[in-house]
């Protein structure tokens, strides 16, 4: 890392600093949303809403394997940011070199059994006789695609946290303006169906991939590929892991909580026609609150090198100011995402499908399903907060009760009673009750990290 940049991250006032870091950060994570929602609504609008409740069925393979991508990426790059707050360079090649390890093995110990076990999979996870069809000839072009989607968007959080925000940004814009480009010429004048929006996204995923590894052989890189630096350390992957468990875990519920969620559908849909559609809105509602999730993400990803940094030079202070910032900008984001989807949800939804059955379904769940939204980019300002200085336990801990502890018991037992609007509610109900949690062990943490500074200035 330059002189520049160290001083910047040590003195540069925080608001300033955070901007620089978090807008490309935010630009791409948000590009990245809206090369998926287009994808879905080229789907919706240019295929049929059965196409896109296919698209939506797909959604738990997907995470699941984008979680093994998140367990690399986010490791490498908090403990690269950590190891340049220390100056360890060096150690931060060898993390770099052994997350390539890491990503080779994972990628092959999940692609070839998802795409072995496709169709049963999909079955079990609600496919109908109607959208099963449509999932099958997404998933055959994307699984196999998916060793590219990890490195790009794994080693594009690396180069974010070694001090290259906006080259960060830049994959994301490739990578989104060439899938919408083929997204449009696949679909609409070469008629390719769902099929072309797979081909789409898998030549986006290589594109992106060959940019973000190409940055790491350039010389005047901070953190580059050495060749000595290829040797394959248990304690590094250790040190990776231990860190990218978090948002590898909150990736894995995600996955089982869409299981669930399509399963609610299939048990209490009132017809399978009404079971698919459901399957679909949930698959727009996803899409559309992604769209504020990524932007709360992309600032807590620009809160991440600034506090990793800080916290390894011990400067708490600098660490719980950029917390803060964070927190209030990620809080009125939510609140934008919520009151939009209070005031025009009909609007919204008609976005990705003309069909009229669809719009009537989703409009009121999309409603129903954010009606706690307003306060959640606190909650994920602090998981992320506590995953940037080394706490993986506490993010974990965080990531899982608001999936596990909360969603799925209320998923069990709230649609008993409220039938189909139950499983949407249930959403809200489990946002709200994680927001309470994070806010109690944020609290607390602040208060320690208050009483270790006084000694510290006492000395």
């Amino acid at each position: 890392m330059s002189s520049q940049q160290i001083q910047a991250l040590e003195s540069k006032k925080i608001p300033k600093l955070l901007f620089s870091y978090a807008l490309p950060a935010v630009v791409g994570t948000v590009l990245n949303s809206i090369y998926n929602i287009v994808d879905r609504i080229f789907i919706g609008q240019g295929v049929s809403e059965y196409a896109l409740s296919g698209l939506a069925i797909t959604f738990p393979i997907l995470i699941f394997l984008q979680a093994f991508g998140m367990l690399v990426g986010a490791g490498a790059s908090v403990r690269v940011s950590i190891q340049l707050g220390q100056k360890n360079i060096r150690g931060a090649e060898h993390t770099l070199a052994n997350a390539i390890f890491l990503t080779l093995f994972t990628q092959f110990i999940t692609i070839v059994p998802c795409f072995l076990f496709m169709e049963p999979l999909l079955r079990l996870f609600g496919a109908s006789d109607r959208t099963l069809p449509y999932a099958m000839e997404y998933l055959q072009i994307v699984i196999p695609a998916n060793i590219f989607s990890t490195l790009s968007f794994g080693y594009n959080s690396v180069m974010r946290a070694s001090g290259y925000p906006r080259k960060a940004m830049t994959t994301m814009i490739i990578g989104a303006l060439t899938n919408v480009v083929l997204d449009y010429v696949f679909i609409y004048p070469l008629d390719m169906g769902i099929r072309g929006a797979a081909i789409a996204t898998a030549i986006s995923m290589m594109v992106c991939s060959f940019y973000v590894l190409a940055h790491f052989f350039r010389r005047d890189s901070i953190v580059r590929f050495r060749r000595s630096a290829f040797k394959l350390s248990l304690p590094a992957i250790g040190g990776i892991t231990a860190i990218g468990v978090a948002p590898f875990a909150m990736q894995l519920t995600g996955s089982l909580v869409n299981v669930i969620m399509n399963r609610s559908f299939v048990a209490y849909g009132d017809t399978p026609e009404t079971t698919d559609l459901a399957i679909g809105a949930f698959g727009i509602i996803n899409s559309y609150a992604m769209l504020f999730f990524m932007i709360i993400m992309g600032v807590a990803q620009g809160m991440q090198p600034i506090v990793g940094f800080n916290y390894g030079a011990q400067d708490m202070e600098r660490v719980k100011t950029t917390y803060r910032y964070s927190c209030t900008v990620n809080l009125l984001v939510s609140i934008v995402g919520f009151t939009l989807a209070m005031l025009m949800p009909r609007a919204i939804v008609g976005m990705f499908t003309s069909s009229k059955p669809m719009v009537d379904l989703c409009a009121p769940a999309l409603r129903m399903t954010l009606a706690g939204f307003s306060l959640l980019g606190f909650q994920i300002t602090t998981t992320q907060f506590f995953q940037s200085i080394g706490l993986s336990r506490k993010a974990i801990f965080l990531s899982l009760t608001r999936q596990i502890l909360f969603l799925i018991p209320c998923l069990l037992i709230i649609p008993r009673f409220l039938g189909l609007n139950g499983v949407w509610w249930s959403l809200p109900i489990s946002d709200m009750a994680s927001v309470i949690l994070a806010f109690f062990m944020i609290t607390i943490h602040m208060k320690r990290i208050g009483y270790a500074e006084k000694p510290a200035a006492a000395e």
